[in-house]
């Protein structure tokens, strides 16, 4: 795959307004915060494709690339509590609807921030995951921020919380500054798509 050739398709900020899939997707996961759009830019090599924001709950909209015949989906950050109730029930209505609706999902890229334990939203998007048998990886974002003892902490640590769940998925620790773990992410996603 020539990464190169991505570009920005759609936004959609409704579950009306989502398109039918026609093309294998690729959809990136985690709350608000934990580096998605960093992610998606290391991978694509670009700067600023997938809008960055410092802020969290930036990402309100489902947000649709494309690359030969592939879709990547960068999805809304969860668990902002800032947000509205009414901006809530939109998200989960927008949610609930992207992922029941039949389309051709071949990877979720699940974030998770190595340096803190999961979330509780974490630890539900990854068994919503599991249970309804799509195919996900753990991409653990922020690695470069973990001294190596901390790191090895983490990575143990993480792992063992996974086992515990039973998730028997690769765990990939990810950083977006020094692009450990982008080569893994690719091999993955290339895989699941050709």
């Amino acid at each position: 795959m020539n990464y190169n050739n991505i570009y920005y398709e759609a936004s959609y900020g409704t579950s009306k307004q989502l398109s039918k899939s026609n093309l294998p997707e690729i959809a990136f996961s985690g709350r608000s915060n934990v580096g998605k759009s960093s992610l998606m830019n290391k991978i694509f090599n670009r700067k600023s494709l997938v809008r960055v924001s410092s802020v969290p709950g930036k990402t309100v909209t489902v947000n649709f690339f494309r690359l030969d015949n592939v879709r990547f989906v960068d999805l809304p950050g969860y668990g902002y509590a800032k947000l509205p109730d009414k901006e809530k029930i939109r998200f989960a209505d927008l949610m609930e609807h992207y992922f029941g609706s039949n389309r051709d999902i071949r990877l979720v890229v699940q974030l998770v921030d190595m340096r803190h334990n999961p979330s509780k939203d974490d630890i539900g998007m990854i068994s919503f995951l599991k249970e309804n048998g799509f195919d996900f990886i753990i991409a653990l974002t922020k690695a470069d921020k973990l001294n190596k003892t901390e790191f090895n902490k983490q990575l143990n640590s993480l792992t063992g919380i996974f086992n515990e769940m039973d998730v028997n998925v690769p765990v990939i620790p990810f950083s977006s500054v020094n692009g450990l773990g982008v080569e893994e992410v690719k091999r993955i996603i290339e895989e699941k798509v050709v």
